[in-house]
């Protein structure tokens, strides 16, 4: 009888792309293996992890919201919803693990597996645990991690230091910088700034990028330019009749985007991260200021702290 597996999390790419390389490599070991995403309605995986070929379901969850206590009067009860969805998704699917990526669906998903005694995996991605993984890793059958020094978040004897899954894309990319400059219609001879703040684009790099386009342009450098979706109206004014320019609000083959980089400008999340030391580009990071526990920071020191990378604060982007 083939193994079933339920896979819980999303929200950000940073979510997503180690969860669909995870289900890949469950695949590449056994194709018999059953596999079942489980999301939050609304939310970047809905659409993502169908695209990868994979069925998901999804939860009416969101998270705290740090900017506005009004906003959280109605989470408790979309709380008891999800969990009362994730138990009639338990007993539909009756998985023989669950596996916890992050994300708001983590949560419900984990918590109920491990009160049913259904062994949980959690794969925390970033160099400082979140408070739910701290919680839920008290219970998880391990905890498979990226950065040294996690046992401090978690049992000792559940830690597996396995870093994290980047996609096979990516990982195992033969693409050469001609072909990826070529993907974006761009100059071979010109050395190409790639900046991406995210799946969900990022204001201050964004901005930055406005500010000083005219510079970059003008110094011989060209751009790819990843903006999210709320900024890409105002950017592809912004570049209207210039040259050297590809801009888009989410890059589907960032293979691509990688190879044809002479340099990268990033957030600093922790799948961010991983890839860049898979491709080995030089890179700035300027960390999201509002993670929790400012995680980010945490994560790109530990490449500053190697001279592997070179990092400018949030507040600081624009004038330096």
């Amino acid at each position: 009888m083939s193994k079933r597996v339920i896979i819980a999390g999303g929200g950000t790419g940073g979510h997503i792309f180690p969860a669909i390389a995870i289900a890949n490599a469950l695949k590449r070991i056994d194709r018999s293996i059953e596999i079942l995403f489980v999301g939050a309605k609304g939310k970047m995986e809905m659409e993502k992890v169908p695209q990868a070929g994979y069925k998901i379901e999804g939860l009416d969850i969101t998270g705290f919201n740090r900017s506005s206590l009004i906003k959280n009067i109605g989470l408790p009860f979309k709380i008891i919803k999800s969990l009362l969805q994730a138990r009639r998704i338990m007993k539909n699917f009756q998985p023989d693990v669950v596996v916890g990526v992050g994300g708001y669906a983590s949560f419900p998903m984990l918590r109920l597996a491990q009160q049913k005694k259904i062994p949980t995996v959690i794969q925390e991605q970033n160099s400082f645990a979140g408070k739910t993984n701290m919680i839920l890793g008290k219970r998880a059958a391990k905890i498979c991690v990226a950065y040294d020094g996690m046992e401090k978040f978690f049992p000792n004897d559940r830690v597996v230091y396995t870093g994290n899954p980047v996609r096979s894309a990516i990982s195992q990319s033969s693409i050469t910088r001609s072909e990826g400059i070529k993907f974006f219609s761009l100059d071979e001879n010109r050395k190409t700034v790639f900046v991406v703040g995210g799946s969900l684009g990022a204001k201050s790099i964004n901005e930055m990028i406005d500010k000083h386009l005219d510079e970059m342009l003008n110094s011989g450098l060209q751009l790819i330019w990843q903006t999210g979706k709320s900024y890409l109206a105002k950017a592809k004014e912004r570049i209207e009749s210039k040259q050297g320019v590809w801009v888009n609000d989410f890059i589907i083959q960032m293979e691509y985007a990688y190879a044809a980089a002479d340099m990268v400008i990033s957030r600093a999340g922790a799948i961010a991260i991983s890839e860049l030391c898979v491709v080995k580009k030089p890179v700035l990071f300027v960390p999201y200021p509002f993670a929790a526990e400012d995680h980010q920071t945490v994560n790109a020191m530990s490449l500053v702290k190697r001279n592997a990378a070179l990092m400018v604060k949030d507040n600081e982007a624009m004038v330096k």
